[in-house]
């Protein structure tokens, strides 16, 4: 399955034709060719462009030319550029494995699991979770698997929140004031703000005094002051305080061997059936690259049209 760069439609490949390719996309049952004096074309205005093409002067529906061009290991689509583009080295394909999206890093490369990053445990858990249960109805959940969900969900974002602070401290040494930087889901950007603390009192009241404002007006109850003063009274609570109460639910405790069991199976897994697509895909690149390449010698094209 290939993803094409600007619309991000999905389209397969059922058939490799001395002079053309036959797609079908997945949303009609009907197939579609792409011809290769079109393959041609788009090779020619690369080298006329020094090596790469905009992607915006693709005429309408040709944007699956450049996801099939992007399986000859000699060329790459960049998004983030807006460009397809002819490499020395090794390049990434418009080539997705199931229904994951596409990367900016090789297809064959091996699936690494982080060491010190909670959070990928949990959302491993978490993405488990939310697969083996019908969501559409969460009434319908027994109550054991709501506090699954419910204790996974506190965990996720718990440890995402302390690993996003570590990549923002990373981050802030890279960045510059009014620019932002874009990666492949979004774009960040450095910012300021300020935080405020009053200096003791004194200074406080005899500044704004001298500035002719009454101290009347910005004296008020001090909630710490009064806490410390109902502990050495008999007065009740609700004679100083407006109590509300509201119940909520609270995670008491994790198992955490449970996860740790739930999780090494997960990771079983996943190894498993990753090698298995791996080399698959792996196997249906070779398999295109070989028939694609007579189409990626070129010889002298056509006009696009």
């Amino acid at each position: 399955m290939l993803l094409t760069p600007l619309s991000h439609d999905r389209f397969q490949i059922v058939d490799v034709q001395e002079h053309r390719i036959i797609i079908t996309t997945g949303e009609s049952a009907g197939q579609r060719p792409l011809q290769r004096e079109q393959f041609e074309t788009l090779y020619w205005r690369i080298q006329e462009a020094g090596g790469s093409f905009e992607l915006e002067r693709l005429p309408p529906d040709a944007e699956p030319y450049p996801a099939v061009l992007s399986l000859h290991p000699r060329f790459e689509i960049d998004e983030k550029a807006g460009v397809v583009l002819e490499s020395e080295g090794p390049t990434a394909t418009q080539l997705l494995g199931d229904d994951s999206a596409p990367t900016d890093t090789d297809t064959d490369t091996e699936r690494t699991e982080p060491d010190d990053v909670a959070v990928y445990s949990d959302a491993l858990l978490l993405a488990d979770a939310l697969e083996r249960n019908d969501l559409s109805d969460l009434s319908a959940l027994e109550t054991a698997q709501l506090v699954n969900i419910y204790t996974l969900c506190s965990d996720v974002q718990r440890n995402a929140d302390d690993f996003r602070k570590r990549v923002a401290d990373v981050l802030l040494d890279r960045l510059h004031h009014d620019q932002p930087v874009s990666g492949q889901y979004g774009s960040v950007q450095r910012t300021a703000r300020c935080t405020r603390s009053l200096k003791n009192d004194q200074t406080v009241l005899s500044t704004l005094e001298a500035a002719g404002v009454d101290r009347d007006r910005v004296l008020s109850v001090d909630s710490g002051k009064v806490r410390d003063a109902l502990e050495v009274t008999e007065l009740p609570e609700s004679a100083v305080y407006e109590i509300e109460e509201r119940e909520y639910v609270r995670k008491a405790d994790v198992n955490a061997e449970q996860k740790a069991s739930r999780l090494q199976g997960l990771k079983d897994r996943l190894a498993a059936s990753d090698g298995e697509a791996s080399d698959e895909l792996r196997g249906e690149i070779e398999a295109l690259e070989e028939r694609i390449d007579e189409l990626t010698s070129f010889s002298a094209g056509a006009t696009w049209s």
